[in-house]
């Protein structure tokens, strides 16, 4: 439920109203709009009658909210949230690109990467340290040591540091030691997880799950934000179809759709979509023109040789063309790289 407050309203004519409103067992956020005051009720709110809050003098109008999300809905919040990940800014006409290899490998590797990463255009470091693969056998990642070295690589780049968490018990660990942690595909429903992330203040990269519909991702994002935690950045990263020809499906039309319906920032990984180093370059121009957020590309100096997921990493050199060819295609608003 959204009560839009009258724009001469009085500051005790407000405080009657919010001390009405909390005897109803339901979240009250205060949001400051463009031009009005907006007060946004979560929870049990069909127990609330429109007719007795419009008696308030405060009251212009009210509206009940049809999408099951809330917190992440358009209606609640019409203008566009920024996240800022330890100073980079996500969303709003702020444009993010965050490269590095799919899993963390020697430091001085990592290190040398990310410098180079930097001076070509990228302003976040991302790198796997636990990793999670389809087979048991597989490289599993480096783990906490991962991380170690993935902050090394901040300290001689000042990038902040993207990398994935797969439980709960490791929570500690990232708000140390990672500036957005991202939830990955196979986390997206893990429910428990994403509650334990609302209760922390960090911003949040929610991936996309291979067969989830867009309700059912935002319905994701909105468990972390009921936690209290505001700050997540949705993750389009390829959904599962009948094509084999190509790892995963990346679906654009999901920029524009969630566009219409949240105003949480959305990136695109074409990476993880294609699975094909050739078909990064032009589905990474598609997102951008489709107005995504970000970009979130692997790449790695000697792709042939990276630890895992090699046929889906691009060279270095061809992070720095990908880079040089989107320019064109982003507003120098939106460019802060």
């Amino acid at each position: 439920m959204i009560i839009m407050l009258k724009q001469n309203h009085t500051k005790e004519q407000r405080e009657s109203l919010l001390e009405a409103l909390r005897e109803y067992n339901v979240q009250v956020h205060k949001v400051q709009g463009e031009s009005r005051e907006i007060i946004g009720l979560v929870g049990e709110t069909n127990r609330i009658s429109t007719d007795s809050i419009s008696k308030f003098d405060a009251v212009e109008r009210i509206e009940r909210i049809a999408e099951p999300y809330k917190q992440a809905s358009r209606s609640f919040q019409s203008k566009d949230t920024i996240v800022d990940v330890d100073g980079v800014k996500v969303g709003g006409g702020h444009f993010m690109i965050a490269a590095g290899p799919c899993s963390v490998e020697d430091e001085d590797l990592m290190v040398e990467t990310a410098i180079k990463l930097k001076a070509m255009g990228a302003n976040m470091f991302r790198g796997g340290a636990f990793k999670p693969r389809t087979s048991p056998y597989s490289f599993q990642g480096l783990g906490k040591e991962g991380l170690r070295r993935l902050q090394v690589a901040k300290q001689e780049t000042g990038l902040p540091i993207v990398s994935e968490l797969m439980s709960a018990d490791n929570l500690d660990m990232f708000v140390e030691n990672v500036d957005l942690i991202q939830i990955g595909t196979r986390n997206m429903q893990n429910f428990s997880l994403l509650k334990e992330l609302g209760k922390i203040d960090k911003p949040i990269l929610l991936k996309r799950g291979l067969t989830a519909t867009y309700e059912e991702w935002l319905m994701s994002a909105e468990y972390i934000m009921a936690g209290g935690n505001t700050n997540v950045i949705l993750c389009e990263r390829g959904i599962r179809t009948f094509e084999t020809g190509t790892r995963n499906t990346l679906d654009l039309q999901a920029v524009p759709y969630l566009k219409s319906k949240t105003h949480l920032p959305i990136v695109i990984d074409p990476s993880h979509a294609a699975g094909i180093r050739d078909f990064v370059t032009p589905m990474s121009k598609a997102a951008i023109v489709s107005g995504a957020d970000g970009l979130v590309i692997e790449a790695h100096p000697n792709p042939e040789k990276a630890w895992s997921d090699g046929q889906q990493t691009v060279s270095l050199e061809t992070f720095e063309s990908l880079v040089r060819a989107s320019k064109p295609l982003l507003d120098l608003e939106q460019l802060q790289i």
